[in-house]
């Protein structure tokens, strides 16, 4: 059963510590009108149509291979359309920041841990200008919040997984972009990594900011995440996390994958 696509509204456990008026839904921040993505004119997420409010708090969850990176790329830019549209609010692509999965970073590239979160500043100071006071302050501040501060000076090729997903934060948190969108940003770290970064995550959205996240583990979802979109290759439910999680959608979503790949 296919529910019907809501804009995401309500709150949740990922709020209690906000004023509520921090939690409260906008106009849409991001808004897809019958999207279909994929790669070589092949899709592999269909018939997208619904709204991410602005200040809304969003899992996005599913199968692998279910469309979940797939459809962060498509509001990203990374990936045009096949059919329908992405429309942006605010300041368009410029108000979004985008954690990868690690495993998309070439890791191998020279630069110390100060350096890749400065690379969230670019927009600000651009690629090639000299960072000033403020801005490295800004940096040294991200790291702190994260822990890696005295890491500063590191090869960030010389981090571990844990290590890197947390500098990825800080770059987020210098980027300071108004819309964020999370490609499992939870992998691979442990579980004390993972709630610190959550709590980040948390507070970042108190302040306002729209979160849009990909995740798998669906006890963090349920216990942080207000609203969820559950995909199989298409949209199976979008709205409040405790209707799209049930037993029924997530059966569907399994049934789905396993026709797709039949």
């Amino acid at each position: 059963m296919t529910a019907v696509l809501a804009s995401g509204h309500g709150h949740g456990a990922g709020c209690v510590q906000a004023p509520r008026e921090a939690c409260a839904p906008g106009p849409a921040a991001i808004a897809l009108d019958d999207v279909s993505l994929g790669w070589r004119g092949r899709a592999v997420l269909e018939h997208v149509s619904g709204s991410f409010a602005a200040g809304s708090l969003t899992a996005v969850a599913g199968p692998n291979g279910a469309g979940k990176s797939t459809l962060l790329k498509g509001i990203m830019g990374v990936l045009r359309p096949l059919a329908g549209s992405v429309r942006l609010g605010g300041t368009g692509r410029a108000g979004l920041s985008w954690l990868p999965q690690a495993a998309e970073l070439d890791g191998a590239f020279p630069v110390t841990v100060l350096d890749l979160v400065a690379m969230g500043a670019w927009r600000r100071v651009g690629a090639w200008r000299r960072y000033g006071r403020d801005e490295l302050g800004r940096c040294m501040g991200a790291l702190e919040q994260v822990g890696l501060a005295h890491l500063a000076g590191r090869g960030a090729d010389t981090l571990s997984g844990g290590q890197m997903q947390r500098a990825l934060f800080a770059r987020m948190l210098v980027q300071d972009a108004p819309v964020l969108l999370l490609d499992e940003p939870f992998a691979a770290v442990d579980s004390h990594t993972a709630q610190t970064l959550m709590s980040l995550l948390c507070g970042l959205h108190a302040q306002g900011r729209t979160v849009v996240a990909v995740m798998h583990d669906l006890d963090m979802i349920r216990e942080h995440f207000p609203q969820c979109v559950l995909l199989s290759g298409r949209v199976v439910a979008w709205g409040a996390t405790a209707g799209v999680l049930n037993e029924a959608n997530l059966r569907t979503a399994r049934r789905w994958h396993a026709e797709a790949w039949t």
